[in-house]
């Protein structure tokens, strides 16, 4: 199973040109300012305070000079644009970045939205690069990750869907050694070392982590029904439960219910994520609000919460436009 989380792993467009933050253990400084920001002003790119990107940040147990330093970070990557406002710093995301984001944005909107088909076909992508091509390889690799191949052999990558065009073009850009793409279908053999194409992911390990974010979450789910999660925490739980959820489509590229283990959670986990996601947002984009405009001297600053129905839509106004 894929272990190595990062944003840019989930949260990318092969041709952006911004670099977003490696994933940590845990939530990182850098990945928590580009979740707020995304969660709250992604739709117009609206400039925000630094003292209350810090202050947020703090709220979730980031120091003062670790959160100055992942925005220096961020804006030094292209992730963040930087601007003063009278005496005041602020910094939103940058184009690229926004539409990174509104792209994986879309991407986890449309996640276990609908029950799936299959066709019992598998796309097998074979390569072979030099020994010394290690960069070449890792980039293989990490746009087949993207694309939902995971490796049955280390030179052999299978998918259960078709490579469509867009999937063809990203993948063109790093197949710079001999690659062969196939569509076939598994043929079950009598050997002690029959391995199918599902091996190729941790389906056992991966339901375990389903279970594991549905227990989590729908915990918390009568007290966001009831209104109680207000203010801070409410902020806190909105980004922690995308930062949790937003890997699943990295670990499981909708793998077929024919082959995966009965009563895969996949739909209640996106229930529970759904839930709280949007359950939260009015608390959290008032709570976001009123920290944003106690830093903004007056300037008006455009928070807005979006759904995960949003989410699939979402894509920067021209509000946001660079000057």
């Amino acid at each position: 199973m894929v272990s190595p989380f990062s944003i840019e792993e989930i949260l990318r467009d092969a041709a952006a040109d911004a670099v977003l933050p490696r994933r940590q253990a845990g939530s990182s400084p850098q990945s928590l300012a580009v979740t707020l920001l995304a969660d709250y002003t992604l739709r117009t790119r609206s400039w925000l305070p630094s003292a209350a990107l810090v202050a947020l940040l703090a709220e979730s147990g980031v120091t003062t000079a670790g959160a100055r330093t992942a925005i220096s970070r961020l804006a030094r990557r292209g992730v963040l644009d930087s601007g003063r406002h009278g005496r005041h710093s602020s910094y939103r995301l940058t184009r690229p970045a926004a539409d990174n984001l509104a792209h994986g944005g879309g991407r986890i909107a449309r996640f276990a939205a609908e029950a799936e088909s299959w066709d019992g076909w598998w796309t097998l992508v074979a390569f072979s690069l030099p020994q010394e091509a290690t960069a070449e390889r890792r980039a293989l690799r990490g746009q087949l990750r993207w694309l939902g191949y995971a490796p049955l052999y280390d030179g052999l990558w299978v998918s259960p869907h078709e490579l469509d065009d867009t999937s063809r073009a990203a993948l063109s850009t790093v197949a710079l050694g001999a690659t062969s793409v196939f569509r076939a279908r598994q043929v079950d053999i009598e050997a002690a070392g029959n391995r199918a194409p599902i091996d190729a992911w941790d389906t056992a390990g991966l339901a375990r982590q389903y279970d594991a974010f549905i227990r989590h979450w729908t915990a918390l789910l009568p007290h966001v029904r009831a209104g109680d999660v207000t203010g801070a925490a409410a902020v806190r739980a909105r980004t922690e439960v995308m930062d949790a959820y937003r890997r699943f489509p990295t670990l499981d590229p909708l793998l077929p219910a024919e082959v995966m283990p009965a009563g895969l959670p996949r739909h209640d986990a996106r229930a529970a994520f759904v839930a709280v996601y949007d359950g939260l947002a009015e608390p959290a984009q008032d709570h976001v609000r009123a920290v944003a405009e106690r830093y903004a001297a007056g300037a008006r600053v455009d928070i807005r919460a979006h759904t995960v129905a949003d989410l699939g839509t979402l894509a920067p106004t021209e509000q946001g436009t660079d000057r």
